[in-house]
């Protein structure tokens, strides 16, 4: 008889954005004719930025067409597309081939694919809170043992607490550790780290032989000067990390999917010599992926044109204004809040000593507004929910506006 696999059975409940979606509807239920506010997932919007539409568009005529029709393309993504991507990281002074660039459907089918280059037996460390897909996809990979309920994290996994006395920077783990997941900005604090922090990480991760996952998804939000767009701007960093990026919150392609990764060529390994890494995962997209639709690609080579890139600066600008609303509104409220300001997400302590679930709730019941629960993140995501800056500005002010009056 077939059996499921045991290491998805250690998955402890839901994936936390359904759950989320599941309490709403029920809510819903029991309370019809009153409008939902969403400040919760991540999901982006506003409309696509024009130059993108009519890439897309004239892509499409191109394909709807027998003398120009194309199918398969490269796995490892359109040359344009990653020509384009290396100059955008030419800017910040970082060189990289094109042997080196992978573009894929997103940066979340990323982080959870590109452990699989790795040792079945790889200590994982992540961030603590962290985006839930890093520890999920190593819990039904199998690198972590069971759930445990006493320290609400699995067993196996290295927690790096990131707390408000620390900025919400967390420090390298003190043990050892193969794979260390960062994401700057961070989701879900809104944190952003300085080169000082991550060279420790780097100077860490050199020490041990370990391999940081640097999820970049939301580097394009960074406004304060000095602050890293790229783990490459680290020294060193280009010998243990990989990173990772989207079009997603900059384009607004989280329907249309589009990402890439960085793997560059120098990484080193216990068991495998420069190169190594590389060439593996070109042989696991080459294996297992066919390469990103040809039409986000198009989209994604207009995103990155002068026009594009005028356009997709002038969306996030609009999320981060939408954040800077969120965040000063609930302060009003006398509401701890961190991040929103290099970040779309901003940070809630929950008030009078409240759980995650509990302000949850409250913020559902009594606003008609729903977040996210922090725990969902992670242990340490405990006492606190994010807010999303994502939504139509009239909807994101009614939100706050009925916090500030109903909470």
């Amino acid at each position: 008889m077939a059996r499921c696999s045991e290491y998805f059975l250690r998955l402890s409940s839901g994936y936390l954005f359904p759950e989320v979606a599941r309490r709403t509807k029920i809510w819903q239920e029991r309370n019809p004719g009153r409008p939902i506010l969403r400040l919760g997932i991540g999901n982006t919007t506003e409309a696509l930025p024009p130059s993108i539409v009519a890439a897309m568009k004239h892509k499409i005529d191109l394909l709807s067409d027998r003398a120009t029709y194309t199918g398969y393309g490269d796995e490892q993504g359109d040359i344009a597309l990653r020509k384009a991507i290396g100059r955008r990281y030419s800017e910040l002074g970082i060189e990289l081939g094109m042997s080196e660039i992978f573009v894929s459907d997103g940066a979340k089918s990323d982080a959870a694919n590109i452990q699989s280059i790795f040792s079945q037996d790889s200590v994982v460390a992540v961030q603590d809170p962290s985006y839930p897909v890093y520890v999920d996809s190593n819990v039904a990979a199998g690198h972590t043992e069971n759930y445990n309920e006493a320290n609400a994290g699995y067993d196996g996994i290295v927690y790096m607490p990131a707390t408000a006395e620390t900025g919400f920077i967390a420090s390298p783990p003190s043990e050892h550790a193969d794979l260390i997941y960062l994401c700057f900005p961070n989701n879900p604090t809104g944190a952003v780290a300085t080169k000082e922090e991550l060279k420790r990480f780097v100077d860490y991760a050199i020490e041990n032989g370990s391999i940081i996952i640097f999820d970049a998804a939301y580097s394009d939000y960074i406004r304060t000067p000095g602050i890293p767009h790229s783990i490459y701007e680290i020294e060193g960093a280009e010998r243990c990390a990989i990173e990772l990026n989207s079009f997603s919150k900059y384009a607004g392609f989280t329907g249309v999917r589009l990402g890439w990764s960085i793997v560059p060529e120098s990484l080193e390994a216990e068991n495998a010599p420069h190169g190594t890494l590389n060439r593996l995962w070109n042989r696991r997209q080459c294996t297992f992926f066919n390469g990103a639709s040809s039409i986000s690609q198009a989209g994604g080579i207009a995103a990155l044109s002068p026009e594009g890139r005028k356009e997709c600066d002038a969306l996030v600008d609009y999320y981060l204004e939408n954040a800077r609303i969120i965040k000063k509104g609930l302060e009003r409220k006398g509401l701890q809040c961190f991040g929103g300001i290099d970040s779309p997400y901003v940070w809630v302590s929950c008030p009078d000593g409240l759980s995650s679930w509990s302000f949850f709730d409250l913020l559902l019941d009594k606003a008609s507004v729903v977040v996210t629960p922090g725990s969902g993140f992670g242990p340490a995501g405990e006492g606190y929910v994010r807010v999303s800056a994502y939504g139509h500005r009239e909807n994101v002010e009614s939100a706050v506006r009925s916090i500030e009056e109903n909470l």
